[in-house]
């Protein structure tokens, strides 16, 4: 019998099998272009493309793609033969140093934010040699970055790796000047945790708001929910537990180290997680995680819903971004240490990290933007939309002493002053309860984002973190640069922090973000409250905001005003289809379905005549005017939608339907709720809460 890691990445041309199966000049020249020492010159890439196009094929592969992510939150593949005639027209097998690094996508069928026209058909993807090449169904996928002819980025993931060497050269400079020198580069790291929903196939066929939206657009709730608390982490269903195997055999030979999975808080809710790895890397195996969920789930009958709020009443899903720093020397750089100077640099990098969220949160918020998680922000699972960091009592506790006014008790003998980071020697990794309701909290020795929602990429998240992370790290760097001694620099650095401390406090908060009172308080110290998906993709018009994504040089300004049109327009788009899918359910379906009752209702009460129950009576009343409101309300609903949508301006469109066309859905729903709640099973036409929840 197979041992179960004994395929573990076999699926992965990763650097044991470049070292294995190429020749050790060719292996050489790849490393130092890994390492930006070097560049991959055509007869390095031609020998490197032949050995992966060897191995590839002995494991069963005919074709290969350039996998990318294009603007739209996705992954794309344009799948090429290996095949080709060869002068005797008999086919051989041909993969060439130019078919690995580039190739040519149609860019005017992807969202691109005006940097394309539909006749500008030309794009190209380029092979992002930081993230291995792996096996999907018989395919070698190349991941790559996708540029327009102009050189444009119409990706997500190019931001991405600019945004990692801005903050390489930040934080790289950083450590020199505290004194450690032997430190070469410093990389972020993320951990990406996927929740999801399972539910039976037959039920989601037959439900077009989940075929079409990902999301049930109406639904009482079942009698049973989340109260008892008796579904998180208990014992996996049995069907469940057979697709979850699958998962992890899948992802073991892509070399995905699937590491946690459990049941989640809601009914038929799960949660996967995976370790630590480089961001470019981790945020690729999430695509490739989501990917096999939802293809897995077939096989099991199941469908995977990755929207992040499928089900009203019951807890949504998220995708929390764990996020830390390495240095080339193996050192986390948001773990304290043991030594005084590992200390001030913990101190700093957290400061820094302080600074930067304090300084670009409305930025923060809508890297986790999308439209679904609209309905899961400020909900008793996730996180407020108000930014604010949880470092936890202990180093709040360090940190606030610094700059406290208040004198300290002394024995005889004592010096004045006091160590500023006393305290700092050890710090548990477990130093203080966890806060579920803070969007960025300290655990030890990450920070934890958990607004990303969990159909999104972590591409966004990542980007501007490592963004906002580099320019305060830029700022402090500045600070630090020309000072001749060691002791001066480290002393710097602690008056750096306090200055830090002084001046951005206001994003520290330890208590219930839940709250109304946080709210308040919220808004007493400045921070911003951005309640929605649309008002959030303003901030990248923001003159302080541009300035720093195109001074770090991770958009140009042509990228940033694409993106800009790109998530404005997404906004109505989608609220467009859930409208149009709304009024057809409500047409073809619901309103039949009552009018089917009331005859019912009617016949039974002119048989009964003067003896017909109260129930009847009642009821024909009750269903009569639930017909009514319905009628009246999908009506408005497609008009006021049909006059809002002549709005021009996309983001003024997605301001009017946030603010007036969803409450006139939310009424909607609560008409056909009421009536579910009291309709005849055999009258009402859609599987209920009851069904998809508790079903597995």
């Amino acid at each position: 019998m197979e041992a179960p890691f004994e395929r573990f990445g076999c699926m992965v041309f990763d650097d044991e099998a470049m070292q294995e199966r190429l020749p050790s000049p060719v292996y050489k020249q790849w490393k130092k272009t890994v390492a930006d020492e070097g560049t991959l010159d055509r007869p390095t890439a031609d020998a490197i493309a032949h050995a992966m196009k060897r191995w590839a094929m002995e494991r069963g592969c005919t074709h290969y793609t350039h996998w990318f992510q294009p603007m739209n939150g996705a992954t794309a593949e344009k799948h090429e033969g290996f095949v080709e005639p060869d002068k005797n027209n008999k086919p051989f097998a041909h993969f060439s140093g130019k078919n690995l690094i580039m190739g040519e996508p149609d860019a005017s069928s992807f969202p691109s934010g005006g940097l394309r026209s539909t006749y500008e058909a030309r794009g190209y993807t380029y092979w992002d040699i930081s993230c291995p090449v792996f096996i999907v169904d018989n395919v070698l996928h190349i991941p790559t970055i996708f540029v327009s002819y102009s050189g444009d980025s119409i990706d997500k993931k190019a931001p991405v790796l600019k945004s990692i060497r801005a903050l390489n050269k930040a934080a790289t400079k950083v450590v020199n000047l505290l004194g450690d020198k032997d430190v070469k580069y410093v990389y972020p790291v993320c951990g990406l945790e996927q929740e999801y929903f399972l539910i039976d196939r037959k039920y989601f066929d037959l439900r077009d708001d989940l075929r079409f939206t990902g999301r049930t657009l109406f639904g009482a709730r079942a009698p049973k929910g989340q109260e008892l608390e008796d579904h998180y982490q208990a014992s996996i269903p049995t069907r469940v537990a057979s697709f979850m195997k699958d998962i992890n055999k899948q992802l073991w030979e892509l070399g995905i180290y699937a590491k946690t999975e459990h049941n989640e808080t809601a009914p038929a809710q799960f949660e996967l997680a995976c370790v630590y790895g480089p961001t470019a890397v981790a945020i690729d195996q999430n695509h490739v995680v989501m990917d096999i969920l939802k293809r897995t789930a077939e096989k099991y009958e199941l469908v995977c819903l990755l929207h992040e709020k499928p089900f009203a009443g019951i807890n949504g899903s998220g995708k929390h971004t764990n996020y830390s720093l390495t240095t080339s020397t193996g050192q986390n750089l948001f773990a304290p240490g043991d030594k005084p100077a590992e200390n001030i640099r913990f101190l700093l990098f957290i400061c820094a990290f302080v600074k930067a969220v304090d300084t670009f949160p409305d930025l923060l918020r809508m890297s986790a933007s999308c439209v679904g998680n609209d309905h899961r922000l400020g909900a008793s699972e996730a996180p407020p939309a108000i930014i604010s960091i949880f470092l936890g009592t202990y180093i709040e506790d360090i940190l606030m002493d610094m700059i406290s006014t208040k004198s300290k008790k002394k024995k005889d003998g004592e010096a004045a002053d006091f160590n500023p980071i006393h305290g700092l020697s050890y710090v548990p990794h477990d130093n203080t309860d966890r806060n579920r309701t803070s969007p960025v909290a300290f655990t030890g020795n990450k920070f934890e984002f958990r607004m990303t929602g969990s159909s999104m990429s972590g591409a966004m998240p990542n980007c501007i973190l490592n963004s906002i992370f580099a320019w305060s790290l830029n700022e402090i760097a500045a600070e630090l640069e020309g000072i001749k001694y060691l002791q001066d620099v480290r002393a710097k650095a602690i008056d750096i922090c306090k200055d830090i401390i002084r001046k951005h406090k206001r994003i520290l908060f330890t208590g219930d973000g839940y709250s109304e009172d946080w709210v308040k308080e919220a808004e007493k110290r400045g921070l911003p409250n951005i309640r929605s998906y649309i008002e959030s993709v303003e901030v990248l018009a923001k003159p302080d905001v541009v300035k720093l994504l195109t001074g770090l040089g991770i958009y140009n300004e042509r990228e940033l005003r694409a993106r800009y049109e790109v998530f404005a327009e997404q906004y109505p788009s989608t609220i467009g289809i859930e409208v149009r899918t709304l009024l057809g359910m409500i047409r073809k379906d619901i309103l039949p379905a009552m009018c089917d009752e009331l005859t019912l209702l009617a016949e039974a009460e002119k048989a009964a005549g003067k003896a017909a129950p109260l129930y009847v009576k009642d009821h024909l009343k009750l269903v009569s005017k639930q017909c009514d409101d319905l009628y009246a309300l999908s009506e408005k609903l497609d008009h006021d939608f049909t006059e809002v949508m002549k709005i021009k301006d996309h983001i003024e469109c997605g301001k009017k339907i946030y603010y007036e066309i969803m409450p006139l859905a939310r009424d909607i729903r609560a008409v056909i709720d009421a009536y579910e709640e009291t309709a005849s099973a055999a009258n009402y036409p859609y599987p209920t809460y009851a069904d998809m929840l508790f079903k597995l």
